[in-house]
């Protein structure tokens, strides 16, 4: 059983077998958390950029937990010097980790990092293969993603300024094939205020795809086919 756990803006816990990955874990300066950083539990921590609403609380929880940081050479090696557990990756490189693999894939925005690149990735998580898209703009190589991977759940950004929006990641969403999507980093701060219920009925009249919208704190879990 794969359960997908929402924290508002860009956090996300998938977790599975007794593992926890967090996606960009922006927790105690977050105005949708339901939670602190202290409550959550992390064997992995991805890190899709270092603006500080996607870096978060990452360097509190890993030195913590002891977690491991997976994310773009720059920054996994900026985590190392400040004493946390890193894996350096790049822009189409591929790893395997006990849980499966991860494949870093290109995001369209600012790293936030001197010499970086912001990033995605896509994970097969056991039984699943999800692909948090980070912040991005629209590009045409999505649809190669959605060709090297079957991809069950995609996250994707719909709030538009620093992103795209939702006609943008409604043709994301066509481009990606997944079984299902959710959407995030919307509604956190005026600035990428939008409706998500848009985005549903637009994806679900253009794609096979099920929409799911989590409120900040709702689970769900993903079904093996």
């Amino acid at each position: 059983m794969t359960k997908v756990t929402f924290y508002g803006h860009a956090c996300f816990n998938i977790e599975s077998n007794g593992t926890s990955l967090l996606f960009d874990p922006f927790f105690n300066d977050n105005p949708l958390s339901p939670c602190k950083a202290e409550e959550v539990k992390a064997d992995y921590i991805l890190l899709s950029h270092w603006h500080m609403d996607h870096l978060g609380d990452t360097l509190k929880i890993a030195k913590s937990q002891d977690a491991m940081v997976i994310s773009t050479f720059e920054i996994a090696t900026t985590c190392e010097s400040r004493g946390i557990r890193a894996h350096p990756m790049h822009l189409g490189g591929k790893h395997n980790f006990d849980f499966g693999y991860v494949r870093i894939t290109p995001a369209f925005h600012g790293s936030g990092i001197p010499g970086g690149h912001a990033c995605g990735f896509i994970v097969k998580f056991y039984d699943h293969v999800i692909y948090f898209s980070g912040d991005t703009c629209l590009f045409s190589d999505l649809k190669l993603l959605g060709q090297l991977e079957d991809i069950d759940l995609a996250i994707l950004p719909i709030g538009d300024n620093f992103t795209m929006g939702i006609p943008d990641a409604v043709m994301a969403t066509e481009m990606v094939s997944p079984r299902a999507v959710i959407p995030m980093h919307y509604n956190t701060f005026p600035v990428i205020e939008c409706n998500p219920e848009d985005f549903k009925e637009q994806v679900e009249k253009r794609t096979e795809a099920q929409c799911v919208i989590l409120a900040p704190g709702e689970t769900h879990q993903l079904s093996i086919e």
